[in-house]
């Protein structure tokens, strides 16, 4: 266990990379995907939160190539990252941001649950099994919506892309029973409210970009909007003010002035 106590700064923390899919539909009203996190996982354990993880060493693997749609489009950064939220959402989800080599669309359930596992376990790579399924990820299917990186906080620190994308509807969603307990789409606002009542339990970053989805009309809008805003990175900082410490955004940021309790944030 780590010696840092919360709410102190821990700037010597390593940053990880690490990707997010906001998967959205209108369906028959505007929702994303989210997943509960398991309560025995060390991260946001029991937190309702979109797909995602840490970006490992097989999302850079140049092999990628010949097994994704996009590959010319994005650096070396951005194929990893994408690829990475793409493995996630799969392992978490079931959902295979994909088509066929002849085009089609990926359609019912991508792969059983114990090809998931294994992927997630490391014991399969996941570039084997989208060969095997005659596949290639869409890359540019994903549309950057944010970008944060944790502050010094706690422990882990994160540098976070998150990425929004309309939902393959051919495809169902099912949670992995081992990082996510559940999965459900949910109205952005609905998302919000259930948090507001503490009937879930949602961090500052995911609840901080609900925000945002929700000022959208749906999902191709979110998109829309996500394509066309300026990037600016987030990275919190902590302040002082009367009433104790807040957590405050840049105001560029697209979020509004956030000024957030640190009691709040952890």
């Amino acid at each position: 266990m780590s010696d840092t106590p919360q709410n102190t700064p821990n700037e010597a923390a390593e940053i990880k990379p690490a990707a997010t899919i906001l998967l959205l539909r209108d369906d028959p009203v505007f929702e994303v995907l989210m997943v509960k996190r398991h309560h025995q996982i060390d991260f946001a354990s029991g937190a309702l939160v979109f797909p995602g993880g840490k970006s490992h060493a097989g999302d850079h693997d140049p092999a990628w190539a010949g097994h994704v749609l996009g590959w010319e489009d994005y650096d070396a950064e951005q194929r990893g990252l994408r690829i990475a939220a793409i493995r996630e959402v799969f392992e978490e989800a079931g959902i295979l941001l994909a088509k066929r080599r002849d085009g089609q669309p990926m359609s019912g359930e991508a792969c059983p649950m114990e090809v998931r596992a294994a992927v997630d376990a490391g014991t399969t790579a996941f570039i084997d099994v989208v060969s095997d399924l005659e596949a290639q990820l869409d890359l540019s299917a994903l549309t950057v919506f944010a970008r944060w990186i944790t502050p010094p906080l706690t422990p882990k620190r994160f540098d976070t892309w998150f990425y929004a994308v309309n939902a393959p509807a051919e495809q169902l969603a099912a949670c992995d029973g081992r990082e996510t307990v559940d999965a459900e789409w949910i109205a952005p606002a609905e998302a919000l409210r259930l948090a507001a009542a503490g009937e879930r339990k949602v961090i500052f970053p995911t609840r901080m970009n609900l925000k945002l989805l929700a000022e959208a009309s749906g999902a191709e809008d979110a998109v829309a909007r996500a394509a066309a805003r300026t990037l600016v990175t987030v990275q919190p900082q902590i302040q002082s003010r009367a009433s104790g410490r807040v957590l405050v955004l840049p105001p560029h940021a697209g979020y509004g002035a956030v000024e957030e309790p640190l009691e709040n944030v952890m």
